[in-house]
């Protein structure tokens, strides 16, 4: 079984909406149910939890029933960071999933996501047990002068760089067991809060998988204007394909 882990737990500050981003509305529909459209179209996702904010619980059953999602199964309660969602996710699946299912993980305001690479994220962790997303740094990259912050003189290979981003899918014994491990040695409290920086601090290998730096995640409120001219290239696209036909 695959199952989607989709994360719509932040509060989304930094857009400066009066709602939580993955709430905030693209041509009337929000967001969020993009997002969840992506892994409710994917025919290898069998089921989707979503790990909610507080307080939004049925405005999510809402969207759910207007935009006929039915494979989300369970909605849970988002933590403070992150991580602190991830795990009340994993926690949510304990008596579901078994070690050999796959979870995926993925934040509900990055609506970007080709199902293509869905696809191969799924691909590489069948085979290797764990896959992030991953696409090549393709512009030059330097690094802070301690002395001064705003000076650079230090250059990076970007040959030898890739860049991480969701979704990311592991196998559900191995997510599990290492959150337990992380927490009851206190591991969790000494990393940054994200799954690929306790993955790398405990030394477990994560695989990569095809994906593109088109997969942004909604930040700030340029970023809606980005998607709602993407939303709005499809649209026309699809017009496109049915006038030819």
């Amino acid at each position: 079984m695959n199952v989607a882990i989709i994360l719509a737990g932040g509060k989304g500050v930094r857009a400066g909406l009066n709602v939580p981003k993955q709430f905030a509305e693209v041509f009337g529909k929000p967001v969020i149910a993009y997002t969840l459209d992506i892994f409710q179209q994917h025919p290898e996702i069998d089921a989707i939890e979503i790990v909610c904010v507080r307080g939004y619980f049925d405005l999510m059953r809402e969207i759910c029933d207007t935009y006929h999602l039915s494979k989300v199964k369970w909605i849970v309660e988002g933590g403070a960071t992150y991580q602190e969602s991830v795990i009340s996710g994993v926690r949510g699946l304990e008596e579901i999933c078994a070690d050999d299912d796959i979870v995926t993980i993925h934040t509900g305001v990055a609506p970007f996501l080709d199902s293509d690479f869905l696809t191969d994220n799924l691909r590489v962790c069948r085979e290797k047990g764990n896959a992030i997303t991953s696409y090549p740094l393709y512009s030059l990259a330097g690094m802070k002068n301690e002395a001064e912050p705003d000076m650079t003189n230090e250059w990076f290979d970007r040959d030898s760089i890739v860049c991480l981003k969701n979704p990311h899918s592991v196998r559900y014994g191995l997510i599990r067991d290492m959150y337990r491990e992380a927490i009851g040695t206190g591991l969790i409290d000494r990393v940054k809060p994200y799954t690929t920086t306790l993955m790398f601090h405990m030394g477990i290998p994560i695989y990569l998988s095809k994906g593109s730096q088109m997969n942004i995640k909604i930040t700030k409120k340029e970023d809606l204007e980005l998607f709602e001219a993407f939303v709005m290239m499809k649209q026309l696209r699809r017009k496109g394909h049915e006038q030819d036909e």
